[in-house]
Protein backbone atom coordinates (compact mmCIF):
# COMPACT_ATOMS: atom_id res chain seq x y z
CA UNK A 1 0.00 0.00 0.00
CA UNK A 2 1.67 3.21 -1.20
CA UNK A 3 0.81 6.28 0.82
CA UNK A 4 0.97 9.83 -0.45
CA UNK A 5 2.69 11.46 2.52
CA UNK A 6 1.72 15.00 1.50
CA UNK A 7 -1.93 13.98 1.20
CA UNK A 8 -2.02 12.27 4.58
CA UNK A 9 -0.27 15.07 6.39
CA UNK A 10 -2.89 17.40 4.90
CA UNK A 11 -5.62 15.39 6.63
CA UNK A 12 -3.86 15.42 9.99
CA UNK A 13 -5.99 17.26 12.51
CA UNK A 14 -7.42 16.68 16.00
CA UNK A 15 -10.25 14.19 16.00
CA UNK A 16 -12.05 11.63 18.18
CA UNK A 17 -11.29 7.91 18.19
CA UNK A 18 -15.05 7.28 18.40
CA UNK A 19 -15.21 4.61 21.07
CA UNK A 20 -18.56 6.32 21.62
CA UNK A 21 -20.84 8.83 19.95
CA UNK A 22 -21.42 11.39 21.29
CA UNK A 23 -17.85 11.34 22.60
CA UNK A 24 -16.98 11.66 26.27
CA UNK A 25 -16.52 15.41 25.78
CA UNK A 26 -20.30 15.66 25.62
CA UNK A 27 -20.84 13.85 28.92
CA UNK A 28 -22.33 16.31 31.40
CA UNK A 29 -23.93 16.63 34.82
CA UNK A 30 -27.36 17.59 33.47
CA UNK A 31 -27.89 13.83 33.23
CA UNK A 32 -28.97 13.29 36.83
CA UNK A 33 -28.58 10.29 39.11
CA UNK A 34 -32.32 9.61 39.30
CA UNK A 35 -32.52 9.59 35.51
CA UNK A 36 -29.58 7.17 35.33
CA UNK A 37 -31.26 4.81 37.79
CA UNK A 38 -34.46 4.94 35.77
CA UNK A 39 -32.47 4.02 32.65
CA UNK A 40 -30.88 1.05 34.43
CA UNK A 41 -34.15 -0.24 35.82
CA UNK A 42 -35.96 0.04 32.50
CA UNK A 43 -33.42 -1.91 30.47
CA UNK A 44 -34.95 -4.63 28.30
CA UNK A 45 -34.53 -7.91 30.20
CA UNK A 46 -34.17 -9.77 26.90
CA UNK A 47 -30.99 -7.85 26.03
CA UNK A 48 -27.72 -9.46 27.14
CA UNK A 49 -25.13 -7.75 29.31
CA UNK A 50 -21.51 -6.78 28.73
CA UNK A 51 -19.54 -6.09 31.91
CA UNK A 52 -16.52 -3.82 32.29
CA UNK A 53 -14.50 -3.71 35.52
CA UNK A 54 -11.90 -1.01 36.01
CA UNK A 55 -8.98 -2.13 38.19
CA UNK A 56 -7.06 1.13 38.31
CA UNK A 57 -3.80 0.44 40.14
CA UNK A 58 -0.29 0.63 38.68
CA UNK A 59 3.04 0.50 40.47
CA UNK A 60 4.66 3.17 38.29
CA UNK A 61 3.66 5.60 35.57
CA UNK A 62 4.19 4.81 31.90
CA UNK A 63 4.58 8.29 30.43
CA UNK A 64 2.66 7.52 27.21
CA UNK A 65 -0.41 6.19 29.03
CA UNK A 66 -3.76 7.92 28.64
CA UNK A 67 -5.67 5.65 31.03
CA UNK A 68 -7.19 6.62 34.37
CA UNK A 69 -4.83 5.07 36.89
CA UNK A 70 -3.93 5.18 40.57
CA UNK A 71 -0.25 4.73 41.40
CA UNK A 72 0.40 2.69 44.54
CA UNK A 73 2.26 -0.27 45.93
CA UNK A 74 0.21 -0.44 49.12
CA UNK A 75 -1.68 -3.66 49.70
CA UNK A 76 -4.28 -2.03 51.92
CA UNK A 77 -5.41 0.31 49.12
CA UNK A 78 -6.06 -2.64 46.85
CA UNK A 79 -7.93 -4.61 49.50
CA UNK A 80 -10.00 -1.52 50.27
CA UNK A 81 -10.89 -1.18 46.58
CA UNK A 82 -12.06 -4.80 46.43
CA UNK A 83 -14.43 -4.12 49.33
CA UNK A 84 -15.88 -1.10 47.53
CA UNK A 85 -16.31 -3.16 44.34
CA UNK A 86 -18.29 -5.67 46.38
CA UNK A 87 -20.49 -2.92 47.79
CA UNK A 88 -20.99 -1.38 44.35
CA UNK A 89 -22.18 -4.76 43.06
CA UNK A 90 -24.68 -5.01 45.94
CA UNK A 91 -26.16 -1.60 45.03
CA UNK A 92 -26.10 -2.38 41.31
CA UNK A 93 -27.98 -5.63 41.83
CA UNK A 94 -30.89 -3.62 43.21
CA UNK A 95 -31.30 -1.77 39.91
CA UNK A 96 -30.36 -4.33 37.23
CA UNK A 97 -31.76 -7.74 36.37
CA UNK A 98 -28.58 -9.71 37.04
CA UNK A 99 -30.09 -12.95 35.74
CA UNK A 100 -29.74 -11.71 32.16
CA UNK A 101 -27.19 -13.46 29.96
CA UNK A 102 -23.63 -12.11 30.11
CA UNK A 103 -21.96 -12.31 26.72
CA UNK A 104 -18.83 -10.27 27.45
CA UNK A 105 -16.66 -9.24 30.40
CA UNK A 106 -13.50 -7.21 30.37
CA UNK A 107 -10.97 -6.30 33.07
CA UNK A 108 -9.20 -3.04 32.25
CA UNK A 109 -6.94 -0.71 34.09
CA UNK A 110 -4.50 0.33 35.35
CA UNK A 111 -2.90 -3.04 35.63
CA UNK A 112 -5.56 -5.65 36.50
CA UNK A 113 -2.87 -8.25 37.22
CA UNK A 114 -1.33 -5.95 39.79
CA UNK A 115 -3.86 -7.75 42.00
CA UNK A 116 -2.63 -11.11 43.27
CA UNK A 117 -4.11 -14.43 42.16
CA UNK A 118 -6.05 -14.66 45.41
CA UNK A 119 -7.42 -11.13 45.02
CA UNK A 120 -8.42 -11.76 41.39
CA UNK A 121 -10.29 -14.88 42.46
CA UNK A 122 -12.18 -12.91 45.12
CA UNK A 123 -13.22 -10.31 42.52
CA UNK A 124 -14.24 -12.93 39.94
CA UNK A 125 -16.18 -15.04 42.43
CA UNK A 126 -18.02 -11.95 43.63
CA UNK A 127 -18.97 -10.97 40.09
CA UNK A 128 -20.27 -14.43 39.26
CA UNK A 129 -22.32 -14.55 42.45
CA UNK A 130 -24.33 -11.59 41.14
CA UNK A 131 -24.13 -12.37 37.42
CA UNK A 132 -24.38 -16.18 37.23
CA UNK A 133 -25.51 -16.56 33.63
CA UNK A 134 -22.42 -16.28 31.47
CA UNK A 135 -23.11 -17.83 28.06
CA UNK A 136 -20.85 -20.68 26.97
CA UNK A 137 -19.12 -18.59 24.30
CA UNK A 138 -18.82 -15.41 26.38
CA UNK A 139 -15.84 -13.26 25.51
CA UNK A 140 -13.96 -12.82 28.81
CA UNK A 141 -10.81 -10.76 28.55
CA UNK A 142 -8.13 -9.01 30.56
CA UNK A 143 -5.50 -6.36 29.84
CA UNK A 144 -2.12 -7.56 31.11
CA UNK A 145 1.20 -5.87 31.72
CA UNK A 146 3.70 -8.71 31.06
CA UNK A 147 5.85 -7.39 33.91
CA UNK A 148 3.03 -8.19 36.33
CA UNK A 149 1.73 -11.68 35.56
CA UNK A 150 2.54 -15.06 37.05
CA UNK A 151 1.30 -18.60 36.61
CA UNK A 152 -1.03 -18.50 39.61
CA UNK A 153 -2.83 -15.45 38.19
CA UNK A 154 -3.14 -16.98 34.72
CA UNK A 155 -4.46 -20.21 36.23
CA UNK A 156 -7.15 -18.33 38.19
CA UNK A 157 -8.26 -16.51 35.05
CA UNK A 158 -8.28 -19.66 32.94
CA UNK A 159 -10.35 -21.56 35.49
CA UNK A 160 -12.79 -18.64 35.62
CA UNK A 161 -13.35 -18.80 31.86
CA UNK A 162 -11.12 -16.00 30.65
CA UNK A 163 -10.31 -16.72 27.03
CA UNK A 164 -8.70 -13.52 25.71
CA UNK A 165 -5.76 -11.49 26.97
CA UNK A 166 -4.08 -8.37 25.68
CA UNK A 167 -0.40 -7.72 26.38
CA UNK A 168 1.00 -4.22 26.36
CA UNK A 169 4.36 -4.11 24.58
CA UNK A 170 4.45 -0.65 22.95
CA UNK A 171 8.08 -0.97 21.79
CA UNK A 172 10.99 -3.36 22.39
CA UNK A 173 13.74 -0.79 21.87
CA UNK A 174 15.47 -0.11 25.19
CA UNK A 175 16.10 3.60 24.49
CA UNK A 176 12.41 4.10 23.74
CA UNK A 177 11.41 2.09 26.81
CA UNK A 178 13.61 4.20 29.09
CA UNK A 179 12.20 7.41 27.60
CA UNK A 180 8.60 6.34 28.33
CA UNK A 181 9.47 4.83 31.75
CA UNK A 182 8.50 1.27 30.84
CA UNK A 183 11.48 -1.09 30.64
CA UNK A 184 10.20 -4.48 29.48
CA UNK A 185 12.74 -6.89 27.96
CA UNK A 186 11.59 -9.30 25.26
CA UNK A 187 12.07 -12.33 27.54
CA UNK A 188 9.48 -11.00 30.03
CA UNK A 189 6.91 -10.62 27.26
CA UNK A 190 7.71 -14.06 25.83
CA UNK A 191 7.24 -15.66 29.24
CA UNK A 192 3.82 -14.01 29.53
CA UNK A 193 2.89 -15.24 26.06
CA UNK A 194 3.97 -18.78 26.95
CA UNK A 195 1.75 -18.68 30.03
CA UNK A 196 -1.22 -17.55 27.97
CA UNK A 197 -0.72 -20.45 25.55
CA UNK A 198 -0.21 -22.93 28.36
CA UNK A 199 -3.54 -21.91 29.91
CA UNK A 200 -5.41 -22.09 26.60
CA UNK A 201 -6.24 -18.46 25.98
CA UNK A 202 -8.19 -18.57 22.72
CA UNK A 203 -6.91 -15.21 21.53
CA UNK A 204 -3.84 -13.22 22.49
CA UNK A 205 -3.49 -9.60 21.42
CA UNK A 206 -0.39 -7.44 21.63
CA UNK A 207 -0.40 -3.63 21.71
CA UNK A 208 2.25 -1.57 19.95
CA UNK A 209 2.49 2.21 19.72
CA UNK A 210 4.22 4.28 17.04
CA UNK A 211 5.10 7.93 17.55
CA UNK A 212 6.97 7.43 20.84
CA UNK A 213 10.24 9.22 21.75
CA UNK A 214 13.32 8.18 19.75
CA UNK A 215 11.40 5.82 17.50
CA UNK A 216 12.55 5.53 13.91
CA UNK A 217 11.44 3.32 11.06
CA UNK A 218 14.50 1.11 11.61
CA UNK A 219 13.94 0.66 15.36
CA UNK A 220 10.25 -0.08 14.83
CA UNK A 221 11.10 -2.72 12.21
CA UNK A 222 12.99 -4.56 14.96
CA UNK A 223 10.04 -4.23 17.35
CA UNK A 224 7.67 -5.66 14.73
CA UNK A 225 9.96 -8.62 14.02
CA UNK A 226 10.27 -9.45 17.70
CA UNK A 227 6.51 -9.09 18.23
CA UNK A 228 5.82 -11.32 15.22
CA UNK A 229 8.04 -14.04 16.70
CA UNK A 230 5.50 -14.30 19.55
CA UNK A 231 2.79 -15.21 16.97
CA UNK A 232 -0.08 -13.25 18.58
CA UNK A 233 -3.58 -13.74 17.21
CA UNK A 234 -4.17 -10.01 16.95
CA UNK A 235 -2.09 -6.85 16.78
CA UNK A 236 -3.28 -3.43 17.88
CA UNK A 237 -0.87 -0.79 16.53
CA UNK A 238 -1.80 2.65 17.80
CA UNK A 239 -0.71 6.12 16.82
CA UNK A 240 0.57 7.70 20.05
CA UNK A 241 -1.89 10.32 21.29
CA UNK A 242 0.21 13.06 22.89
CA UNK A 243 -2.18 15.06 25.07
CA UNK A 244 -0.05 16.53 27.88
CA UNK A 245 -2.78 19.07 28.68
CA UNK A 246 -4.93 16.12 29.78
CA UNK A 247 -2.33 13.69 31.16
CA UNK A 248 0.34 15.12 33.46
CA UNK A 249 2.68 12.15 33.04
CA UNK A 250 2.97 12.94 29.31
CA UNK A 251 4.66 16.22 30.27
CA UNK A 252 7.69 14.14 31.23
CA UNK A 253 8.20 13.29 27.56
CA UNK A 254 10.63 15.56 25.71
CA UNK A 255 8.58 16.60 22.68
CA UNK A 256 11.74 17.24 20.65
CA UNK A 257 12.40 13.47 20.70
CA UNK A 258 9.04 12.55 19.16
CA UNK A 259 9.22 11.38 15.52
CA UNK A 260 7.95 13.82 12.91
CA UNK A 261 4.83 13.17 10.85
CA UNK A 262 6.82 11.85 7.85
CA UNK A 263 8.58 9.28 10.01
CA UNK A 264 5.33 8.19 11.61
CA UNK A 265 3.71 7.72 8.22
CA UNK A 266 6.63 5.62 7.05
CA UNK A 267 6.28 3.49 10.19
CA UNK A 268 2.56 3.13 9.57
CA UNK A 269 3.06 2.12 5.94
CA UNK A 270 5.78 -0.38 6.81
CA UNK A 271 3.63 -1.85 9.62
CA UNK A 272 0.70 -2.45 7.27
CA UNK A 273 2.93 -4.02 4.62
CA UNK A 274 4.86 -6.11 7.14
CA UNK A 275 1.85 -7.54 8.95
CA UNK A 276 -0.18 -8.22 5.79
CA UNK A 277 2.81 -9.94 4.17
CA UNK A 278 3.10 -12.13 7.28
CA UNK A 279 -0.46 -13.43 7.22
CA UNK A 280 -2.41 -10.77 9.14
CA UNK A 281 -5.27 -8.71 7.77
CA UNK A 282 -6.40 -5.25 8.75
CA UNK A 283 -9.52 -5.25 10.91
CA UNK A 284 -11.01 -1.92 11.84
CA UNK A 285 -8.88 1.06 12.75
CA UNK A 286 -5.37 0.19 14.03
CA UNK A 287 -6.09 -3.55 14.33
CA UNK A 288 -4.76 -6.64 12.54
CA UNK A 289 -5.69 -10.28 12.99
CA UNK A 290 -5.05 -13.70 11.54
CA UNK A 291 -7.50 -14.63 8.75
CA UNK A 292 -9.18 -17.35 10.81
CA UNK A 293 -10.11 -14.82 13.51
CA UNK A 294 -13.84 -14.46 14.18
CA UNK A 295 -13.60 -10.74 13.52
CA UNK A 296 -13.41 -11.45 9.77
CA UNK A 297 -16.70 -13.34 9.73
CA UNK A 298 -18.27 -10.36 11.48
CA UNK A 299 -16.87 -7.95 8.89
CA UNK A 300 -18.18 -10.09 6.02
CA UNK A 301 -21.66 -9.91 7.55
CA UNK A 302 -21.28 -6.23 8.46
CA UNK A 303 -21.63 -7.17 12.14
CA UNK A 304 -18.39 -5.96 13.67
CA UNK A 305 -19.00 -3.70 16.67
CA UNK A 306 -16.95 -1.08 18.49
CA UNK A 307 -17.23 -0.12 22.13
CA UNK A 308 -15.00 1.06 24.96
CA UNK A 309 -13.19 -2.29 24.94
CA UNK A 310 -12.35 -2.00 21.24
CA UNK A 311 -13.61 -4.21 18.41
CA UNK A 312 -15.90 -7.11 19.21
CA UNK A 313 -18.37 -9.51 17.64
CA UNK A 314 -20.59 -9.19 20.72
CA UNK A 315 -23.06 -6.48 19.80
CA UNK A 316 -26.58 -5.75 21.00
CA UNK A 317 -25.71 -5.76 24.69
CA UNK A 318 -26.08 -3.23 27.49
CA UNK A 319 -22.63 -2.32 28.77
CA UNK A 320 -22.42 -1.98 32.54
CA UNK A 321 -19.29 -0.33 33.92
CA UNK A 322 -18.20 -1.10 37.48
CA UNK A 323 -15.43 0.56 39.44
CA UNK A 324 -13.63 3.89 39.46
CA UNK A 325 -14.14 5.91 36.21
CA UNK A 326 -15.90 3.02 34.41
CA UNK A 327 -18.20 3.86 31.51
CA UNK A 328 -21.47 2.10 30.73
CA UNK A 329 -23.67 2.24 27.65
CA UNK A 330 -27.40 1.71 27.24
CA UNK A 331 -29.63 1.87 24.18
CA UNK A 332 -29.83 5.66 24.38
CA UNK A 333 -27.34 6.75 27.03
CA UNK A 334 -23.77 6.70 28.28
CA UNK A 335 -22.82 6.99 31.93
CA UNK A 336 -19.52 7.30 33.77
CA UNK A 337 -18.48 6.68 37.36
CA UNK A 338 -16.44 9.14 39.42
CA UNK A 339 -12.76 9.45 38.48
CA UNK A 340 -11.80 10.62 41.97
CA UNK A 341 -11.41 7.79 44.49
CA UNK A 342 -12.68 9.87 47.40
CA UNK A 343 -15.89 10.77 45.55
CA UNK A 344 -16.26 7.17 44.34
CA UNK A 345 -16.10 5.88 47.91
CA UNK A 346 -18.38 8.61 49.29
CA UNK A 347 -21.12 7.68 46.82
CA UNK A 348 -21.00 4.01 47.79
CA UNK A 349 -20.88 4.93 51.48
CA UNK A 350 -24.15 6.80 50.85
CA UNK A 351 -25.61 3.62 49.30
CA UNK A 352 -25.60 5.18 45.82
CA UNK A 353 -23.99 4.00 42.63
CA UNK A 354 -20.84 6.10 41.96
CA UNK A 355 -22.37 7.78 38.91
CA UNK A 356 -20.87 11.19 38.08
CA UNK A 357 -21.97 12.20 34.60
CA UNK A 358 -23.16 10.99 31.23
CA UNK A 359 -25.33 11.85 28.28
CA UNK A 360 -28.79 10.89 27.07
CA UNK A 361 -28.93 10.50 23.30
CA UNK A 362 -31.59 12.39 21.42
CA UNK A 363 -32.96 11.10 18.11
CA UNK A 364 -30.30 12.85 16.04
CA UNK A 365 -27.56 11.44 18.31
CA UNK A 366 -28.84 7.90 17.78
CA UNK A 367 -29.00 8.33 14.01
CA UNK A 368 -25.45 9.70 13.85
CA UNK A 369 -24.21 7.11 16.34
CA UNK A 370 -25.36 4.34 14.00
CA UNK A 371 -23.63 5.90 10.98
CA UNK A 372 -20.36 6.69 12.77
CA UNK A 373 -20.11 3.28 14.41
CA UNK A 374 -20.81 1.55 11.08
CA UNK A 375 -17.93 3.47 9.56
CA UNK A 376 -15.58 2.85 12.49
CA UNK A 377 -16.41 -0.86 12.65
CA UNK A 378 -17.07 -1.95 9.08
CA UNK A 379 -15.62 0.95 7.05
CA UNK A 380 -18.87 1.44 5.16
CA UNK A 381 -22.47 2.60 5.35
CA UNK A 382 -25.17 0.61 3.61
CA UNK A 383 -27.53 3.44 2.64
CA UNK A 384 -30.49 1.17 1.87
CA UNK A 385 -30.15 -0.56 5.24
CA UNK A 386 -29.95 2.83 6.98
CA UNK A 387 -33.08 4.11 5.23
CA UNK A 388 -35.08 1.01 6.14
CA UNK A 389 -33.94 1.24 9.74
CA UNK A 390 -34.66 4.93 10.30
CA UNK A 391 -37.18 5.73 7.53
CA UNK A 392 -35.05 8.72 6.56
CA UNK A 393 -33.73 9.85 3.17
CA UNK A 394 -29.99 9.52 3.80
CA UNK A 395 -28.74 12.07 1.27
CA UNK A 396 -31.24 14.69 2.45
CA UNK A 397 -30.53 14.21 6.16
CA UNK A 398 -26.77 14.19 5.65
CA UNK A 399 -26.48 16.72 2.80
CA UNK A 400 -23.80 18.71 4.67
CA UNK A 401 -21.78 15.60 5.47
CA UNK A 402 -21.91 14.40 1.87
CA UNK A 403 -20.63 17.78 0.68
CA UNK A 404 -17.81 17.60 3.24
CA UNK A 405 -16.86 14.14 1.98
CA UNK A 406 -16.57 15.15 -1.68
CA UNK A 407 -12.77 15.77 -1.46
CA UNK A 408 -12.34 12.26 -0.04
CA UNK A 409 -14.24 10.84 -3.01
CA UNK A 410 -12.20 12.89 -5.50
CA UNK A 411 -8.99 11.51 -3.98
CA UNK A 412 -10.30 7.91 -4.06
CA UNK A 413 -10.37 7.64 -0.27
CA UNK A 414 -14.05 6.67 -0.34
CA UNK A 415 -16.52 5.25 -2.82
CA UNK A 416 -19.71 7.29 -2.56
CA UNK A 417 -22.88 6.51 -4.53
CA UNK A 418 -26.62 6.01 -4.03
CA UNK A 419 -26.13 2.65 -2.33
CA UNK A 420 -23.15 3.10 -0.05
CA UNK A 421 -20.31 5.12 1.35
CA UNK A 422 -17.29 2.84 1.67
CA UNK A 423 -13.68 3.53 2.58
CA UNK A 424 -11.08 2.49 0.05
CA UNK A 425 -8.12 0.52 1.35
CA UNK A 426 -6.15 3.70 1.92
CA UNK A 427 -9.26 5.52 3.12
CA UNK A 428 -9.54 3.15 6.07
CA UNK A 429 -6.47 4.84 7.49
CA UNK A 430 -8.40 8.12 7.59
CA UNK A 431 -11.67 6.68 8.86
CA UNK A 432 -11.65 9.04 11.86
CA UNK A 433 -11.59 12.01 9.50
CA UNK A 434 -14.36 10.50 7.39
CA UNK A 435 -16.53 9.80 10.44
CA UNK A 436 -16.05 13.38 11.64
CA UNK A 437 -18.17 14.60 8.73
CA UNK A 438 -21.21 13.06 10.48
CA UNK A 439 -20.37 14.43 13.94
CA UNK A 440 -22.81 17.17 14.91
CA UNK A 441 -20.61 18.34 17.79
CA UNK A 442 -17.33 18.86 15.92
CA UNK A 443 -18.03 22.54 15.19
CA UNK A 444 -17.97 23.19 18.95
CA UNK A 445 -14.40 21.93 19.16
CA UNK A 446 -13.05 22.96 15.75
CA UNK A 447 -11.07 25.93 17.06
CA UNK A 448 -9.45 23.99 19.91
CA UNK A 449 -6.06 22.35 19.48
CA UNK A 450 -6.23 20.81 22.95
CA UNK A 451 -9.25 18.58 22.67
CA UNK A 452 -8.40 15.45 20.69
CA UNK A 453 -5.25 13.72 19.53
CA UNK A 454 -4.26 14.07 15.86
CA UNK A 455 -5.75 11.65 13.35
CA UNK A 456 -2.41 11.12 11.55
Amino acid sequence: MELDFAKYIKYSKPGPRYTSYPTALEFNDTYKYEQYIQKLESQDSSRPISLYFHLPFCKNACYFCGCNVVFTSKEDKMLRYIEYLKRELIILSGHVDCKREVIQMHFGGGTPTFFSAEQLKIIIDEIKSYFPNFVDDAEISCEIDPRHINEAQMKVMSEAGFNRVSFGIQDFNEKVQIAVHRVQPYEITKNAMDLARKYNMVSVNVDLIYGLPFQTLETFKETLSLALSLSPDRFAVFNYAHVPWLKKTMRKIDETTLPLADEKLQIMQYTIDFLTSNGYKMVGMDHFAKPEDELFKAIEKGELHRNFQGYTTKGGADLIGVGLTSIGEGVDSYNQNFKDMKLYEEAIDANRLPFERGVVLNEDDQIRQYVIMELMSNFKIDINRFQKLFDIEFKVYFADAIKELEPFALEDLIIMNDEKIECSQTGTLLVRNIAMAFDAYMHQHASSTKTFSKTV
